[in-house]
């Protein structure tokens, strides 16, 4: 990680609820590695509920409010994803949608992100890319811009509830060190 004596925490949000998702524990792994001033909390969306405009402001859900300020609180976002038929999954979308209001003042507004993607199929999830980079980008979030990071055949690349292959990880971190320089330039202009 770049040396710096700034804190960078980063918040993690898997696409995936199923308890062994790889997307999530990609991001464990990805947390458990990091060193000196970068950590990666993750954030579960099992709890929160579907979006609904009428529970925006005050009557929002103790989930959706803890979920926000998770963000405001974080440097930056780390998203690990599966695709599901080509798209977001609803999960995700959904725990967006909540952190994209209000709108043009929400926590993910000038918020540098990451998107990972992980399948166990050949493609690795690259399809979903897109999808997240329009729709982080009308959130007015700052998605990092840089090779993607999908990893194929994924199950192949866990044992003993990690990822285990030292290309991915390696990749992984790479990208994770490209989103704290990004988190370096937004703060240098704001």
């Amino acid at each position: 990680m770049p040396a710096d004596d700034k804190t960078f925490r980063l918040l993690g949000l898997s696409g995936s609820i199923r308890q062994g998702s790889t997307n999530t524990i990609i991001l464990r792994t990805l947390a458990e590695r990091l060193e000196g001033n970068v950590s990666l909390t993750l954030f579960p969306l099992d709890e929160v509920p579907l979006y609904n405009g009428d529970l925006e402001g005050e009557r929002q859900p103790d989930s959706v409010r803890a979920l926000k300020e998770a963000i405001e609180a974080s440097d930056g976002l780390v998203f690990c994803t599966p695709e599901f038929n080509h798209g977001i999954p609803g999960v995700l979308k959904n725990a967006i949608d909540w952190a994209s209001r209000p709108a043009f003042a929400s926590p993910l507004k000038n918020k540098p992100c990451l998107v990972m993607t992980s399948s166990p199929g050949y493609v690795g999830g690259a399809r979903v890319h897109a999808q997240m980079l329009d729709t982080l980008s009308s959130a007015l979030a700052r998605v990092v811009v840089r090779p993607q990071v999908v990893i194929a055949g994924v199950l192949q690349k866990i044992a003993a509830g990690r990822l285990s292959d030292a290309d991915s990880i390696q990749f992984c971190l790479a990208a994770i060190d490209d989103l704290v320089k990004e988190i370096r330039l937004v703060s240098a202009f704001t």
